[in-house]
């Protein structure tokens, strides 16, 4: 029997006022069938003081974590840099490789996208929309930044609902953290 492809995620980051907040859904979804509702996908790290989401592979994401913090605890005070290290660990390890994942990082002053292409992206406008519904979920939250006063865990909150409402892969059970 072939393996079905997981598809699942939405997370979404984003920047105001000197608030980041990190949200994610909680759906997976084997093939055409919703395998899970209540997932987690968002993690606190580095004694909480950076939010880190994954959107892929649950089990490629986790060892991914496993990685970067370790790197945190080198680079305790520079989470580009951590992330930087787990970019390059990624891509060039042949192991590392093979893993399926991307993730959404974010502390008081930074906010990236790490992927295993060696892509470290910091968004321009500090919103981050990464998995099935991040396109959904970035286009939300840019418009209600733009068009309301809402503070970063009520636009991610906000903006996760309308991805859940559009896409398949994502689900309207959400979980943030903010700093």
């Amino acid at each position: 029997m072939a393996q079905l492809p997981a598809r699942s995620t939405t997370i979404l980051s984003v920047r105001r006022n000197g608030q980041v907040a990190l949200g994610g859904d909680g759906q997976v979804t084997l093939g055409q069938v919703v395998a899970k509702a209540d997932a987690v996908k968002i993690r606190r790290l580095a004694g909480g003081k950076v939010l880190t989401g994954f959107a892929g592979s649950a089990a490629d994401a986790f060892a991914l974590l496993e990685r970067f913090e370790k790197r945190l605890g080198e680079f305790p005070d520079n989470t580009r840099r951590a992330v930087i290290e787990l970019a390059k660990e990624w891509r060039t390890d042949r192991v590392l490789r093979r893993l399926e994942a991307m993730l959404a990082v974010a502390d008081q002053n930074v906010s990236l996208i790490v992927s295993g292409a060696g892509d470290v992206i910091e968004p321009t406008d500090g919103i981050i929309g990464i998995g099935s519904g991040g396109p959904y979920a970035g286009s939300a939250a840019k418009a209600l930044l733009q068009h309301s006063a809402l503070d970063a865990r009520q636009i991610v909150e906000s903006a996760l609902k309308i991805a859940g409402e559009l896409c398949i892969y994502t689900n309207t059970n959400i979980r943030v953290e903010t700093l």
